[in-house]
């Protein structure tokens, strides 16, 4: 990315905040990597070099290749590298660097000396355990649907459910000895090594998944208009297995969502465009399946309003998936093991084709979809 003099003094005049740094000509190879890395973490920033802590521009010296020590930093004094784009500005007739770092594609990115940084405001901070185990889940080097889950073992599974899901592979589930079934759930994953379930086999299997996974779950609400303060027409918590909560959630949004109509004789004919069933399934199949569950603090959030219907599921974008690509298609499982589970249900598929297909509907009927993240979070706005 290009900047220029304009460019420069409208990032002057915003102050150092998220994703826009200060640094003097001065600074030490280690601060700016901290910077690059903090940056690389979150969702990128820029760095502006030969500009002071209160937004005044002091310059950089000419004898020193600056692009060539920033690219040096990148590559020596970041784990692992990042490219970055540099750009050297005149203004108020001294030269000053602009650094774009991007969102990384290869997080959790460290110093050297081990230490993993996220950008918190204007300042840097090392991350916490929570932060990094999200980052290490972007990553694809860690699955928490693999985690085993405390206190729970094979008394908190449905052996109903187990039994209809192992008859599809010709398994009578019901007639395999207790060691014989402690052996097939292990080399499942629905159960960890140490006898208790996987959050994605309790998420799937559980007789209450939402005893051990608070989380877990979709709030749904329904509005009189376009705001959350119209008049609230229905309100639910859907809990239970994950298939459950696509079914629940589906019929819900088809009652509520609004469709123009009139009456003609004895019919009742739309006068706008109807989604068919399976968007609606696909957004929450999404939601669902691919959010975030390590976050533990909030549930997916399913918004009824008169022009709009609003999926939101905790948890960011893998590091190789940006909002460009989802209208076209691209497969990444944050969780596999839900994945391979809900694939089996006939819920999902690996092949990328679902958000898609939503694109594919809303222009069909004249509509928009949009997909963004908003902090730690996914959004799917969909016009009606």
């Amino acid at each position: 990315m290009q900047i220029d003099e304009t460019d420069i003094h409208d990032l002057l005049r915003q102050g150092e905040n998220a994703s826009l740094e200060f640094k003097e000509a001065e600074a030490r190879p280690e601060s700016i990597a901290k910077e690059i890395i903090a940056f690389a973490n979150t969702n990128g920033g820029i760095i502006l070099l030969g500009v002071g802590d209160d937004g005044t521009i002091h310059g950089l010296p000419e004898e020193k290749n600056y692009e060539e020590w920033v690219a040096n930093i990148a590559r020596n004094n970041v784990l692992p590298s990042v490219c970055t784009d540099f750009s050297l500005v005149s203004a108020e007739g001294k030269k000053i660097a602009a650094i774009s770092v991007p969102k990384g594609r290869d997080k959790p990115y460290q110093t050297t000396d081990g230490k993993y940084l996220v950008r918190v405001g204007s300042t840097n901070r090392i991350a916490t355990q929570p932060e990094l185990l999200r980052l290490f889940q972007a990553s694809g080097a860690f699955h928490y649907d693999l985690t085993r889950v405390s206190n729970t073992g094979m008394k908190d599974l449905n052996f109903t459910r187990l039994d209809n899901y192992f008859r599809r592979y010709e398994l009578d589930f019901s007639t395999e000895s207790e060691d014989e079934k402690r052996i097939l759930l292990r080399n499942t994953d629905i159960l960890s090594a140490s006898g208790e379930t996987t959050v994605g086999g309790l998420l799937i299997f559980g007789i209450n998944p939402s005893r051990y996974l608070p989380q877990n779950g979709i709030s749904f609400a329904c509005f009189r208009g376009k705001t959350l303060d119209e008049e609230l027409i229905d309100k639910q918590n859907i809990d239970g297995n994950l298939d459950y909560q696509i079914d629940t959630g589906s019929a819900l949004v088809k009652k509520h969502l609004p469709v123009p109509s009139v009456i003609s004789g004895s019919r009742r004919e739309n006068l706008g465009y109807v989604y068919p069933d399976k968007v609606f399934r696909e957004l929450l199949a999404n939601a669902t399946v691919h959010r975030n569950y390590a976050i533990t603090g909030s549930k997916i959030r399913v918004f009824c309003f008169e022009d709009r219907l609003e999926v939101i599921s905790p948890g960011r974008l893998p590091n190789t998936v940006t909002i460009e690509k989802l209208r076209f298609g691209v497969s990444f499982a944050v969780n596999p093991i839900l994945v391979k589970f809900m694939e089996n249900l006939r819920y999902v598929d690996q092949l990328g084709r679902g958000l898609p297909m939503v694109y594919q509907e809303a222009v069909r009927g004249g509509k928009n979809v949009h997909f963004k993240e908003i902090g730690e979070e996914f959004k799917v706005t969909l016009e009606i």
